[in-house]
Order: structure tokens, then C-alpha cells, then sequence
């Protein structure tokens, strides 16, 4: 007997129901059914299953990589972001709907701004800084990251998406050393690890066992401490009508506001995502 398009997504069901809930999973095998055979979510029903044999290994094999916790994401290797795949692994975070919100912010706010110089602190896999100088203008776009395998990614991910962002390697901890004094920026723009050690137990395991640490996290002890070295970076490399921006631990919002206007910024301004949470700051010097 032929297999059917539910045979296989019945196999889903059983095989994740220990790891994700019915809707998401179905979310899941209509991803892979998208990604495999381009077939839309909206024509799944409609379908007929004569292809279904013909995917059945393939969507098999899927699954099996989903069952261990891997993100899918990961096992497809690409994400979507801002209406284009990037390339991801295990080196990256994974784009998250919030900082495509971050992203249409800036959009918003510098649309009408000619040739903007803009720099991501802690790229990843660069959908931050490669979105933006694909649609801002004339932009000069810089990136930095500490982990060479990510910068591996984003300068592929640059490279497929035709765009051309500058790269550097490097500690944002250690930014004197690394920018000469001349250099300024009208976006500085991080989302830089802010997840506390304490909120580590109230994630999925695919995000704890498969994303990297070391973008996520931060010590209970300083859990601003990106934000304060990026902001004293910005008061050195902002220009004088330029903008700092950040996506932020929505349980941080007022304390990472306060230390930002601490610094000597006077227009600081939490905005929130569209769940309704503190997600995202937006500052001034002027």
C-alpha cells in the first residue's frame, strides 16, 4: 500500500510528541514539506499523494535528526529572516522574529538617510548586518564577532545574499584596540547575549543543547555587561546625530535603560515586540 502525505505526518506526530506540541509539530512537517517539494502550507490538503513515496526518505531522514533535539532550523541548515534563508549551524544563534523587528526599526528610522555607516556587534550568522545593507542605500556596513566559525557563516551568507559587509574578527571587550579613533558610525546596533544563568532552566533543550552558549548567556553577577561595554564603545564611535540600538532581556529593560543614560545618553527609549514584552532600546546622545 502507497504511503500518504498523513502516513508521514502521522509519523511525525509520534516520533516529537515528547519534544514539541501537536500544532508546532505540524508546523514542523509542513516546513520540511515546503522546503523539500515546495509545497505551500495553504495547498497541503489539497495535494495529491502520488508524491508522497518519492519524499518518503528524505522526510524520514528529517525526522530522524529532529527526534534527537536538533533545531530544524539546523537540519535544513538555512533560517528565514527578513524574507531571505541565511545559512546557520551550530556556530550561530538561530534569527529570532524579535530582531527582525529590531531590524525594521532601524529600516524605519533610516530609510531616508543617505549611505548610513552601520556596525553589528556579535553578527552570528550576519542576517542583522546583511539585511540592512541590502536595503539601506549605499550603506557601508561593518560586523564583529569573537567566534571565527560564525564569521565562517555570516561572510557565506554575505556572499549568497550579494551583499557586501566588512568583517572582523574580533573581542568587542577589547574595542579600543581595535577601532582607530577617526572611525565613527551613525548605527551601532547589538543583539549581544543577555539570557541569565537563572533563566537558562525555562528553555527548550534544543536551544541549550544545539545554539551556542557563549551568545546566549551571561553571568548572574553582570548580566549587563555587553550592554555597558558596547554603550562606552558608542560614545566614542557614535556619531553625533547617530543612533545606538539594542535588543534587550525583557526582565532588563529599565536597568539597561538607566545604565545606557548613565553613560550620557539623553534619549534612551524602551520599545516592545509585538508580544507586548520590553525588547528593544533605542538611543541618543542628543
Amino acid at each position: 500500500m502507497s504511503i500518504t502525505w498523513k502516513d508521514l505526518e502521522s509519523q511525525y506526530q509520534d516520533r516529537l510528541a515528547s519534544l514539541y506540541p501537536p500544532e508546532e509539530i505540524k508546523a514542523l512537517f509542513l516546513l520540511v514539506l515546503s522546503e523539500l517539494a515546495g509545497i505551500k502550507p495553504s495547498q497541503y490538503l489539497l495535494i495529491k499523494n502520488d508524491d508522497a513515496q518519492a519524499y518518503k526518505d528524505q522526510l524520514e531522514d528529517i525526522l530522524t535528526a529532529l527526534s534527537t533535539g536538533r533545531p530544524i532550523q539546523h537540519v535544513l541548515g538555512m533560517a528565514d529572516f527578513y524574507g531571505h534563508k541565511f545559512v546557520v549551524n551550530e556556530h550561530t544563534l538561530i534569527p529570532r522574529s524579535e530582531t527582525e523587528e529590531l531590524v525594521h526599526l532601524i529600516l524605519q528610522d533610516y530609510k531616508q538617510h543617505v549611505a548610513p555607516r552601520i556596525i553589528d556587534i556579535g553578527t552570528g550568522s550576519g542576517c542583522i548586518p546583511i539585511t540592512l545593507n541590502k536595503l539601506l542605500a549605499d550603506s557601508e556596513v561593518w560586523a564583529v564577532d569573537i567566534s571565527a566559525p560564525a564569521i565562517a557563516v555570516a561572510k557565506k551568507n554575505n556572499q549568497q545574499l550579494q551583499t557586501a559587509v566588512n568583517f572582523i574578527t574580533a573581542d568587542i571587550l577589547e574595542w579600543e584596540f581595535l577601532f582607530s579613533k577617526k572611525q565613527n558610525f551613525d548605527v551601532i546596533v547589538s543583539n549581544p547575549p543577555y539570557i541569565t544563568q537563572a533563566e537558562m532552566q525555562q528553555m527548550h533543550a534544543n536551544v541549550l543543547n544545539h545554539e551556542p552558549h557563549t551568545a546566549l548567556f551571561v553571568e548572574d553577577a553582570a548580566p549587563l555587561l555587553f550592554y555597558d561595554y558596547i554603550s562606552d564603545f558608542a560614545l566614542h564611535h557614535l556619531s553625533q546625530d547617530g543612533t545606538l540600538y539594542f535588543e534587550i532581556n525583557q526582565y532588563l529593560g529599565n536597568e539597561t535603560a538607566d545604565l545606557i543614560r548613565k553613560k550620557g545618553f539623553k534619549t534612551v527609549d524602551i520599545l516592545k515586540d509585538i508580544n507586548g514584552a520590553d525588547r528593544m532600546i533605542r538611543a541618543k546622545r542628543g
